[in-house]
């Protein structure tokens, strides 16, 4: 991360960058592109080979298989080995990013994250005017397996930093641990460091046809066993080398290690691209020992129910007038073309794609108090719909591409006023998308919140209309 970088706003690249390369497991080339995506986007895969283009999120909850990398599937659409280009968006502070693949697996490439972290540099990193969220926890959360004698823990910490321990009984590997103590040290100290795998696992691999696309440069190979000369001659032919032989510290013809510890390295490198999928950037100290793939996805889905459960009390949305908002009322006057006193949203607590939570101030001031009602002040239930409206227009707004837009009410179903609305009360106001947007029409269920209790409900229609 450069100077001045903030780490409470949100950050996307400057620009569209590709990379092509081969997928590890499966062997097909495949060309990948990094583009800009909007605040609240997240990180999102897109299938751009299948029928549809199909959006896969980045979510742990999306984890079909971790036997030999992370693998994502949804809307009918794979994506594997994603933890590499995940911990570089991770580590250079990217929070937005729609990432365009035309295989089923993202490039190995050398087997790090550094060409990832080398083509988000030359896109550049752009600052968002929108805040990031970071979330807390205030106990230990813990993850055990004791068959396999691997535990997690993350434990509470002002800042995102890691700890990785490994202990393979490997004479080659011995016991070995990395740390990394700020995110913004990713790029130098983790980034370079390659994946490993032992001799053994590589033959099994090989015998099944599982490393198509495995190049004796894209992985660390550890040789803790002898090796007789049929073996090398197969892995020879395998790999395409005249030549295959075992260094004498018991690594397989490979490069010089970039670090003594690199395999301990690249296993905390693998824990911040698994960690990424919970969706919520989190402020904790995460310690992992003999860490995996299975284990880093169980994890962080114990990680993303923590935040749920403790974000929202039965889904209702939480104002902590203390925190940062996503967009305050001079931000969210660039987006919509409202103005007072007909602007009724003042303030975006959270913007993903598919929700947001906005509030507004009720006040006595209000204009429309003067005649509605005259010593028996109510907020009129059309203006609380306008106001729902409003802050809908934001989260359609920025789910399609730049530009300027009006939005058009075209429906209003269900709608349902539970609760006066009186001169005193914050109203948060919480839309969620139904389905993706088509053709400029957005349809979302909306609530109105006064604390925890419901004063209005809606479904709305909308659509939206670029300016020209």
């Amino acid at each position: 991360m450069e100077p001045g970088f903030n780490p409470d706003l949100q950050h996307t690249l400057r620009e569209s960058v590709g990379i092509s390369g081969t997928g590890l497991h499966t062997g097909i080339n495949v060309d990948m592109t990094l583009n800009p995506a909007n605040p609240g986007f997240g990180i999102q895969f897109k299938r751009i080979d299948l029928p549809g283009q199909p959006l896969v999120k980045a979510d742990c909850d999306l984890v079909t298989d971790t036997s030999r990398g992370t693998t994502l599937e949804e809307n009918g659409a794979r994506v594997s080995t994603v933890e590499h280009v995940l911990a570089a968006l991770v580590g250079m502070g990217i929070d937005n990013c729609l990432i365009e693949i035309n295989g089923p697996e993202i490039p190995i490439i050398d087997g790090s994250s550094q060409p990832f972290v080398e083509i988000i540099e030359e896109a550049g990193v752009l600052e968002q005017d929108a805040a990031k969220n970071w979330y807390t926890i205030d106990t230990n959360i813990t993850y055990l397996n004791e068959e396999k004698r691997v535990e997690l823990v993350a434990m509470p910490s002002t800042s995102y930093k890691l700890t990785t321990l490994i202990d393979f009984n490997s004479p080659v590997l011995g016991t070995q641990h990395a740390s990394l103590k700020s995110i913004s040290d990713f790029k130098s100290e983790i980034a370079p460091c390659r994946t490993f795998c032992f001799l053994h696992e590589l033959e099994m691999l090989l015998q099944n046809n599982l490393i198509k696309g495995g190049d004796i440069n894209n992985a660390i190979v550890v040789v803790d066993k002898p090796v007789d000369q049929e073996t090398m001659a197969r892995l020879s032919k395998a790999f395409r080398k005249e030549r295959i032989e075992v260094k004498s510290e018991g690594y397989l013809n490979n490069l010089e290690l970039r670090f003594p510890n690199e395999p301990a390295r690249h296993k905390l490198l693998d824990v911040v691209g698994d960690l990424a999928l919970v969706g919520y950037p989190i402020k904790a100290h995460i310690i992992a020992n003999r860490p995996g793939h299975y284990s880093n996805v169980e994890f962080a889905r114990m990680l993303k129910h923590y935040i749920r459960k403790n974000k929202h009390v039965k889904d209702v949305p939480v104002y902590d007038p203390s925190q940062q908002p996503v967009f305050n009322t001079q931000q969210i006057e660039k987006k919509l073309p409202h103005r007072y006193p007909f602007l009724l949203v003042d303030k975006i607590l959270e913007l993903t794609d598919k929700h947001i939570v906005g509030l507004k101030n009720v006040t006595f001031n209000e204009p429309f108090f003067q005649g509605h009602f005259p010593g028996n002040p109510v907020m009129p239930g059309v203006l609380q719909i306008e106001a729902l409206a409003q802050t809908g227009g934001i989260l359609a707004i920025n789910n399609l591409p730049a530009g300027e837009y009006d939005t058009y009410f075209v429906k209003i179903d269900n709608c349902k006023f539970k609760l006066k609305v009186l001169p005193g009360d914050t109203l948060l106001m919480k839309l969620e998308l139904l389905g993706p947007i088509r053709r400029g029409i957005c349809e979302m269920h909306g609530t109105v919140y006064v604390g925890n209790k419901i004063a209005t409900e809606a479904y709305l229609m909308a659509q939206l209309v670029k300016r020209i």
